[in-house]
């Protein structure tokens, strides 16, 4: 792997346990968790043997989001004015040169997270914030202590489509739109332990799209992305406007590289942008149509996935942004609808890529190593959401 190369180069991160980097005496155990797109259910498969394990039922239709730790999946629930969680049953405690693995029984947690249309999750150091767009407020708490404490509650002065991260003590939290908040957020604000504002807002006109990548947290605006980092006196923002060679357009949907520091985000329907946040480098990526989703492969971080509508499954190498690889996998899936109609999603999970196919009722299994097709597993109704929790260690 080339880590400088001379036109996008990557800087690693440090202290980045890959999952799958196992000795030989480990335990690995991989689950996947999805969520149907019509019912509020979520299906648990046991990867190792291909079947459903678990089935539980929720309020509504879901969005999945696995935590860091990979201890819960959040299945946020917009219409049904809820979140709830789900313990996955796999604990990791890492020691540096080896990591401790304890397995129990998925479980659907019994405390919820109430409040009007949440939308928004973003996890921080074990720290998760909720936005209720309708509410136009965000719900914190630890992860920790889920179903044992209750959220702190910050307000944005209005409901609006807005997001917040929690930093420690302090908060970042959108600033609506002052004529019409039913627009996308202007800014960022600051806030500190008294929910007090520090400084003037952060302009992010057209603000939507974040994610992590390391030590950075990167916000998406029309014309800038939004870097903050850590300090001894709270989040720090810098600007890092688009490239001048960039066509018109922008991101509106990040992702965030884990042990390579990048940012991959959507620039219009059928390309993507690789973002180098040190070189401040935007690299375009075209895609033969469509792009329908996209993920990030934490175990092997040159590479990322995106699927097209055209059912084609591509391997981009984020180090020299080219596709390497295309792999046919479903029929068409147009992009013309809504954008919650029932489309596929991808997930990676230690040494295979999960992609579901709603229409077909099944999830697509890819050995990502070989890029190859190595099965399929049936799950009734719309699979669509897809997470994974799992990893390697040694059981006491």
């Amino acid at each position: 792997m080339n880590l400088n190369h001379p036109i996008f180069r990557a800087t690693l991160l440090a202290g980045i346990a890959l999952p799958g980097a196992a000795h030989a005496d480990d335990v690995s155990i991989w689950r996947a968790f999805v969520a149907d797109q019509a019912q509020g259910m979520v299906s648990v498969i046991d990867l190792e043997t291909g079947e459903i394990a678990e089935t539980f039922a929720l309020e509504g239709p879901a969005s999945l989001y696995a935590t860091s730790s990979g201890e819960h999946v959040f299945a946020v629930q917009g219409n049904a004015n809820i979140v709830q969680a789900i313990d996955t049953g796999i604990a990791i405690d890492d020691h540096g040169d080896h990591g401790d693995i304890d397995i129990t029984e998925p479980a659907l947690l019994d405390t919820a997270i109430e409040g009007q249309y949440p939308v928004h999750f973003v996890e921080h150091h074990g720290q998760i914030a909720l936005f209720f767009d309708q509410d136009g407020a965000t719900k914190i708490i630890d992860e920790s202590d889920f179903g044992t404490a209750e959220p702190r509650i910050v307000t944005a002065g209005a409901p609006h489509h807005g997001v917040a991260a929690a930093y420690g003590d302090y908060v970042l939290i959108t600033e609506p739109h002052p004529e019409d908040p039913s627009n996308l957020p202007v800014g960022i604000n600051v806030l500190d332990a008294n929910d007090q504002q520090i400084g003037d807002t952060y302009a992010c006109p057209g603000l939507h799209g974040e994610a992590s990548s390391g030590n950075l947290l990167a916000i998406a605006c029309d014309t800038v992305l939004l870097m903050v980092t850590d300090s001894a006196d709270g989040p720090q923002i810098t600007h890092l406007p688009y490239g001048e060679d960039l066509p018109e357009g922008k991101s509106s949907t990040l992702l965030g590289g884990v042990g390579i520091q990048y940012f991959l985000g959507n620039y219009g329907a059928d390309r993507v942008v690789l973002i180098d946040p040190h070189q401040q480098a935007f690299r375009l990526v075209d895609l033969p149509t469509r792009r329908v989703h996209f993920a990030v492969d934490s175990v092997r971080p040159q590479f990322a996935y995106i699927f097209t509508e055209d059912g084609n499954l591509h391997r981009l190498n984020t180090l020299s942004g080219e596709i390497s690889a295309t792999l046919p996998l479903t029929e068409p899936y147009s992009m013309d609808g809504h954008w919650s109609d029932p489309r596929p999603r991808i997930a990676v999970a230690g040494d295979e890529i999960l992609v579901t196919d709603p229409n077909a009722a099944q999830i697509h299994r890819i050995d990502a190593v070989t890029f190859e097709p190595s099965g399929t597993i049936a799950v009734d109704g719309l699979p669509m959401g897809i997470v994974v929790a799992g990893g390697s260690g040694a059981v006491h």
